[in-house]
């Protein structure tokens, strides 16, 4: 971590948990499709963000020309994806609430490094690390070695990785998973969105 910090260290999703990605993903899609002479559903795509890219293409892509499509599409999408995607309501409340318990904030996301960095950067999210390019249960080893205690995401794949990582658990109802999804996947917090973080943790971390 940058700093010194006597509280607990958060870790955040970023798509659909701290931004709202689908108007960016959506454009960058029209144009990946518009190069490759494909008509992607968009809307069904951007439904349940959360999988990598290639799992979303493969149903559109012949196997192998997903590789250079993904390549593609990360090149495509700082043009058409950060200026039209804004922090979700309560994003930046929630981050501050981690800082006023004097807590670690990270970042642990499956987007593309450098692109999840873009938005950080433009929405100036204050956070200790990013980590991207990690899904599912492949988040745990990070959220293990940054000593994360607090896990928050959209998906039930963020559940598998908190739960891998040692993490409690608190899931969001802003993505596509519902709430019964969520704890069928074994969170142990549900909440409608961010706005309602600093009011648990402030409880959570009081008992």
């Amino acid at each position: 971590m940058s700093r010194t910090r006597v509280g607990p260290v958060v870790g955040f999703d970023l798509d659909m948990t701290l931004i709202d990605t689908v108007p960016g993903f959506s454009a960058t899609l029209l144009a990946l499709g518009a190069e490759h002479g494909v008509e992607f559903d968009t809307a069904a795509m951007t439904s349940r963000l959360g999988p990598p890219l290639a799992h979303l293409l493969a149903e559109y892509l012949p196997e192998d020309g997903i590789d250079a499509a993904v390549d593609r599409f990360r090149e495509l999408y700082p043009d058409r994806a950060i200026h039209p995607v804004p922090a979700l309501v309560g994003a930046v409340e929630a981050i501050a609430a981690v800082r006023a318990h004097s807590g670690g904030v990270v970042v642990v996301t499956g987007k593309y490094t450098p692109n999840a960095r873009l938005h950080l950067d433009h929405l100036s999210l204050d956070v200790d690390h990013l980590a991207g390019d990690v899904w599912g249960v492949g988040k745990g080893a990070v959220l293990a070695e940054h000593g994360v205690d607090i896990y928050v995401g959209d998906h039930v794949h963020d559940v598998e990785g908190a739960r891998a990582g040692g993490a409690l658990s608190v899931s969001v109802l802003t993505g596509g998973c519902t709430r019964e999804e969520l704890l069928a996947a074994g969170t142990d917090v549900v909440l409608e969105d961010l706005t309602q973080f600093p009011g648990w943790l402030d409880r959570h971390l009081a008992d």
